[in-house]
Parts: C-alpha cells; structure tokens; sequence
C-alpha cells in the first residue's frame, strides 16, 4: 500500500509577503501529533515564527488531536520548537531584527525518512497595492492560459 505524500502549503504567505530566505527546519513533535500530520490533518493558516531564548518556536500551527489518542492526546495549537542549525539560527535572528521583515511557515511535509519538516521563509509584508498587482497578473496567467488552451 502506497501511502500519498504529505505537503501542507501556506498559501496566503504567498499572497501577504514577499518570500526572500528559505529553511527547511525539523520540528519537536509527540506521538500523537506526527501521527495526525501523516493522515493530512495539519493547516498552517495564522501560522508565525519567534526567538524565545534564543531558540525559535513555532506558533499557532493547528495539528488536529489524534483520533485514537487516549488521554495521551495533544494541544491543537501549542507552541513546537523548531530545528535549525546555530549559523542558521544567528541569520534568521539577524534578519527579523530588521524592520518589516518576519519568519513565516511556508509548507509542511515527511521526508523520505519519514520525519516530519518545515518549510519557513524570511519574508517582508507586502502593500495592499502589491496584493492587487499579485491578483491582477495570477488573473492575467489564467486568462492566456485559457486562449491557449483553446
């Protein structure tokens, strides 16, 4: 039996911020939360990064509870530590220092190992007139493609 690939997307991170650094980052989870992330129940809608004591966390990422989860059972939306190397971890620190820009979870997926990896990204807000730009040339994509499918 051939079990689908997992790979959660944060779509609206695309559409709020400019992406400019990505890391691929291993994240501290219990038994019960990798069990729900490899049945697909996992959004990263909301989702941020922040450096509490020099470690980075992961907040607000809802892992749906385990269906067969006794009392053993985890938090929805617990805060998860995340696993980065030391020269990664002083360069995401050097760049939220800076104004405007943050870290944000991009995708969510299981390695061929089968452990579960983060996908976040150095990102800068974008304007409300760059949002508009972004729509009118994803509008723009769609049309030419439909001409020509024709």
């Amino acid at each position: 039996m051939k079990q689908t690939p997992i790979n959660i997307k944060n779509k609206r991170a695309t559409f709020d911020y400019e992406l400019l650094d990505t890391y691929t980052a291993g994240i501290v989870l219990t038994g019960t939360e990798i069990k729900s992330i490899r049945l697909g129940k996992a959004s990263l809608v909301d989702t941020y990064c922040l450096f509490e004591r020099g470690e980075l966390w992961v907040r607000n990422m809802h892992i749906a509870e385990y269906f067969y989860g006794t009392y053993n059972n985890h938090a929805a939306r617990r805060d998860r530590k995340l696993l980065l190397n030391k020269s990664e971890l002083r360069k995401l620190l050097r760049a939220t220092k800076e104004t405007g820009f943050t870290i944000v979870p991009v995708r969510l997926f299981i390695n061929e190992k089968g452990l579960a990896k983060l996908v976040i990204a150095v990102a800068k807000g974008k304007k409300q007139y760059d949002k508009r730009q972004s729509l009118k040339e994803k509008e723009d994509k769609r049309s030419m493609d439909r001409m020509f499918k024709k």
